[in-house]
């Protein structure tokens, strides 16, 4: 790689690495060390083709759904959550139930199949539609319909704070007047 562009590859992982590693954490489950490996492994591979690359960003994040995906195609699977560090303290008053919201998310994100947890991600976190959903991971739009519906019903379970309040029913009729 000549200077000019290894310093162009340098500007876009200085840039851009805090965003990918936000995306590689949630489709870790929370685990920042696989996240960390997932994005250094995402981030080699693109270096390798740094002259090709049209849209680094995107490629980037393709290279990343793609090993998860491989990841957890894998025939063995490690069946416990390794943590590098506790969950911070909220720093403010005002941000104690919004910490402990994605503290609670978090642990919810985890204990769903990667699969589940991928779907989520690219849905909901990077707003793609379902038909790029499907197209990144190699399967219909109704798998990715019937597994976004599954795993917000599995998240509904597993954390039923996050579903927020409820609306109270109005009453109707004579009695409401």
């Amino acid at each position: 790689m000549d200077a000019e562009l290894g310093e162009s590859f340098r500007e876009f992982v200085d840039g851009r690495s805090p965003a990918l590693l936000r995306t590689a954490v949630l489709l870790t489950g929370g685990d920042r060390h696989a996240a960390e490996d997932l994005l250094q492994n995402a981030l080699i591979k693109a270096a390798g083709r740094w002259r090709r690359i049209d849209e680094p960003e995107a490629y980037v994040r393709q290279i990343l759904y793609r090993q998860q995906i491989s990841r957890w195609r894998l025939k063995w699977r490690r069946r416990e959550l390794s943590v590098a560090e506790p969950p911070e303290s909220p720093s403010a008053p005002d941000a104690a139930s919004t910490a402990e919201l994605r503290l609670v998310l978090r642990a919810a994100l985890a204990r769903l199949t990667a699969r589940q947890r991928t779907v989520l991600v690219l849905r909901y976190f990077e707003d793609l539609p379902e038909a790029d959903v499907a197209r990144l991971l190699g399967c219909s739009v109704g798998t990715v319909r019937s597994t976004t519906h599954r795993s917000l019903a599995r998240l509904r379970t597993l954390a039923p704070e996050l579903a927020g309040p409820r609306p109270r029913p109005t009453r109707r009729g004579p009695a409401a007047a």
